[in-house]
C-alpha cells in the first residue's frame, strides 16, 4: 500500500469518527485505527493529540505532543533533544508553521505534564518556550506566572 493510500485511509478514519463528546469511545478507537495507518503523518498526530487532550487524558496527549515535536524539529532541522535547542538554532519568530508548531509542541507538553502533577519537568518545557519565544506569541510566559502563582485557598474554609 502505497503512503499517500494509508494517509488517506487514516484521514477517513479520522472523518468518520463520531465525535469525542457524544462517543468517546468510538472516537478513541478512530484515532487509533488513523494512528495505525499513518503514525507518522503530523495532521495525524495533531489529531491525536487533540483528542486527549480535550478529552482530558494528559497522559495519553504526551507522546503524541512529543511526536509533533520531533516532526518539528526535523522541519527546522534543530537537535531532536529539545534540551539543547537554542534561539539561534532556527527562526522561533517567523510566521512559517514548524517555528510555531515547535514552541506549541513545547507549551502543549508542558502543560499536559503539569495536570499530570509532574510541575518540575512542565516548568522545563515551559523555561524552554519563553527562551525560544521571547515575543511570547503563544503566552508561554503568562503560563509560566501562572504555574508559579501561589494557590489560594477560599476565604472560609477550615
Amino acid at each position: 500500500m502505497a503512503l499517500e493510500d494509508t494517509v488517506r485511509d487514516a484521514f477517513e478514519w479520522l472523518a468518520h469518527a463520531p465525535g469525542a463528546r457524544s462517543d468517546p469511545e468510538g472516537t478513541a478507537r478512530a484515532v487509533e485505527a488513523a494512528l495505525a495507518a499513518a503514525p507518522h503523518d503530523l495532521d495525524v498526530r495533531l489529531a491525536a493529540y487533540r483528542f486527549h487532550f480535550y478529552t482530558h487524558g494528559f497522559a495519553h496527549a504526551v507522546p503524541h505532543a512529543e511526536a509533533i515535536l520531533g516532526m518539528a524539529a526535523q522541519r527546522l532541522n534543530v537537535a531532536a533533544d529539545w534540551t539543547t535547542v537554542r534561539p539561534g538554532d532556527a527562526d522561533f519568530q517567523e510566521a512559517e508553521t514548524a517555528p510555531g508548531l515547535y514552541l506549541q509542541a513545547l507549551i502543549a507538553l508542558a502543560y499536559c505534564h503539569m495536570r499530570l502533577g509532574r510541575l518540575d519537568l512542565g516548568t522545563l518545557y515551559l523555561t524552554k518556550a519563553v527562551e525560544l519565544d521571547p515575543t511570547d506569541r503563544f503566552g508561554a510566559s503568562r503560563l509560566q506566572a501562572a504555574a508559579r502563582a501561589p494557590e489560594t485557598e477560599e476565604e472560609g474554609e477550615a
